[in-house]
């Protein structure tokens, strides 16, 4: 472990969606600057910014024309400048998204490629049809539909993992990285702590590229391109050109569908790659058979398991955790593991303090610390997101109705957690005196800020974890150890650092469960309640717990 990565806690803010100060309807710096003192009162060490660099927005920011510049609707560089220096005052550093998968097909990059500058040709993956006539690869776009694109009016196809106009960067090209490490140096120098690399697992491709034996958007396909040795050198490259020798810095890698065997090996600091990495399979176990646009009951054991093997996992082999429930690319936690109408504040709290307490680095989504929701639109019209749009054709391609696809829409859309911030019952919930670029939430008259502020119980429950985190060395850097496996409700575990030990339960359901506690639970030491969301505060060899309860005790 490096950077009291233990103590931080980190706050995604989606600059589109937090705070607009001029009106337009979109987020921009000066709305975040507007907002630092809420940010300081939470208590967070790290703001993570996502893109706000110029882009044409087919992917909300991720398709980048220009990575060292700013999109007018976000403000200036002095508005960076100013935002970054005032954040620094209160203690907070920002952390910026860096998408160097691919990028924008209006990126001068592409651009000169197209116009026949062989030098840019090379900056992509560019291939003939093969003799059939068929696609370079059968691949799958991650958005949907084949990974290739015709190249222009040429006879040649680009690679495109994600949407059409992103297109692959050829990481094999020594020019490409080095411009992309330039860019990192950019922004090092206007003062970053951090960064935070969309889709780094899937650099590596090989230069020659092979079809997928098992079929498109299969697991061996996506192994053909993921977290190969390729993408582990070049990250070790990047680290050791760029960030690595800088005292404090923070990064986190984007790692699709990784191992933890990979994630060790991203994150070990002999390694002399990264901080940590984000890993994905517990937000799949609510996806029927693998496939993410489908409603289905979460697999409780399943999430369990995954949780307790990458806690394990990366302890074990000393790599890092990012923990998180909720990003802009996630519906809302609390609307697919909870129950936000009968148990608002249970569920938002019990998720909080179950991955709050774990062995990694905390990262809390804008609005999560006030319990927003999903917003449940019923209308296609009202979404904006690229990959929803595809995937709402598909499903009525495969011949679900209108009623079923929008169910499945609204459960799985990434626009779910894109709504604006709810700051008070204000028209637009006082995120933006125009037109939001994407509308809020039904509910922001009862879930807002300035009410959770002034009444509410969800914002100082989060208060408490980060000063916790922020003062306990058993939750920053204690060893983590499963417990109650097979409990069909409750997720346990505990924490131990010399001789102390910290126990946590989280009820995953309503209604009223009983825990009984093997007997490697010794209870002739005395434990104190470190924090709960009910009544619960003796610790016994068997209690209940109710409807989304959780709690923790520590040796005194």
């Amino acid at each position: 472990m490096t950077n009291n990565l233990g103590k931080k806690v980190i706050y995604q803010i989606y600059p589109k969606s937090f705070n607009d100060a001029n009106g337009d309807g979109f987020g921009d710096f000066r709305g975040i600057i507007e907002k630092l003192d809420y940010l300081e009162k939470l208590g967070i060490d790290m703001i993570w910014l996502n893109p706000f660099y110029p882009s044409p927005q087919h992917d909300n920011g991720y398709d980048i024309s220009d990575y060292t510049a700013i999109d007018p609707r976000f403000g200036t560089m002095d508005d960076f400048t100013e935002l970054a220096q005032k954040a620094k005052a209160r203690g907070i550093d920002i952390m910026l998204d860096m998408p160097l998968n691919h990028s924008s097909t209006d990126h001068e990059w592409f651009q000169k490629a197209l116009a026949g500058d062989e030098e840019y040709q090379e900056y992509y993956y560019l291939r003939p049809l093969k003799a059939d006539g068929s696609l370079p690869t059968n691949w799958e776009s991650k958005f949907g539909g084949p990974a290739w694109a015709q190249f222009g009016d040429t006879d040649l196809y680009y690679l495109h993992l994600y949407d059409v106009t992103q297109a692959d960067l050829n990481w094999h090209n020594p020019k490409v990285r080095e411009a992309l490490f330039d860019i990192l140096r950019f922004w090092i120098d206007k003062g970053v702590g951090g960064f935070r690399f969309d889709v780094m697992n899937v650099v590596g491709k090989s230069e020659i590229l092979e079809d997928s034996i098992d079929g498109p958007g299969s697991t061996q396909e996506k192994r053909l391109y993921t977290d190969t040795e390729n993408s582990h050198r070049w990250v070790k490259e990047m680290a050791t050109s760029t960030f690595g020798d800088i005292e404090g810095f923070v990064t986190v890698g984007e790692m699709s569908s990784t191992t933890i065997e990979d994630g060790v090996r991203y994150t070990n600091p002999d390694e002399e790659k990264l901080s940590m990495i984000f890993s994905f399979h517990h937000l799949k176990v609510d996806y029927l058979d693998g496939e993410k646009w489908s409603k289905v009951a979460f697999d409780f054991q399943s999430l369990k398991e995954i949780l307790n093997d990458w806690q394990k996992g990366m302890s074990d082999g000393n790599g890092w955790n990012a923990l998180f429930w909720n990003n802009h690319d996630q519906p809302r936690a609390n609307s697919r593991f909870g129950d936000t109408v009968n148990y608002p504040y249970e569920t938002a709290t019990m998720l909080a303090q179950t991955i709050h307490f774990m062995r990694g680095t905390p990262y809390v989504f804008e609005g999560e610390e006030i319990g927003m929701t999903n917003p449940d639109f019923t209308d296609i019209n009202d979404y904006n997101d690229i990959e929803t749009w595809n995937n709402y054709k598909i499903l009525l391609d495969k011949g679900l109705s209108e009623e079923e696809t929008m169910e499945i829409i609204q459960f799985k859309s990434r626009d779910t957690s894109r709504t604006p911030m709810q700051w008070d019952d204000s028209e637009n919930a006082g995120f933006t005196t125009g037109t939001p670029w994407l509308k809020v939430a039904d509910n922001y008259k009862d879930i807002n800020v300035a009410k959770e502020l002034e009444s509410g119980k969800i914002f100082p429950y989060y208060q408490q974890l980060i000063k916790l985190r922020h003062d306990m060395p058993i939750i920053q850097d204690g060893a983590y150890h499963e417990l109650l496996t097979d409990h069909p409700e409750v997720l346990a575990y505990y924490r131990t650092l010399d001789d102390q030990v910290l126990y946590v339960f989280s009820h995953f359901y309503p209604g009223t469960t009983t825990v009984t506690l093997p007997d490697s639970v010794d209870l002739n030491r005395s434990y104190d309640k470190l924090l709960g969301n009910d009544v619960l505060d003796t610790f016994t060899r068997e209690f209940d717990l109710g409807p989304y309860e959780t709690v923790a005790f520590i040796t005194k």
